[in-house]
């Protein structure tokens, strides 16, 4: 055999045994890409719901506290009834649906 083949076939060999080594290398470097583009996705979704949570969470609480503002003025209202402070409500609404007493008392007394 020629020095030139016996010098290509260890060429060859070297090439064949450093592709070996370093298969592993390359195949734990592109599974980590793959986890870290698997990793991004996850964090992308879990954020998205996170922040769609928090969205409602917000409508939540202001409807909340809408509704604490319509019973706080509900109650201040009980209490203004309560005290004879709205009469004049009461009259007005009597004054609207022509409950006018005055006009007609006979239909006041049968009441």
């Amino acid at each position: 055999m020629s020095s030139g083949i016996i010098i290509a076939i260890i060429v060859a060999v070297v090439v064949v045994i450093a592709l070996v080594a370093t298969w592993p290398a390359m195949r734990r470097r592109r599974d980590e890409r793959q986890l870290e583009h698997r990793r991004d996705r996850a964090v992308e979704h879990h954020r998205g719901a996170a922040e769609e949570r928090r969205v409602h969470a917000e409508l939540a609480e202001q409807r909340a506290q809408r509704e604490r503002a319509e019973a706080d003025l509900q109650e201040t209202r009980a209490r203004m009834h309560e005290q004879g402070l709205a009469d004049d409500e009461l009259r007005q609404g009597d004054r609207d649906r022509g409950d006018d007493r005055e006009r007609d008392p006979d239909r006041a007394a049968r009441r």
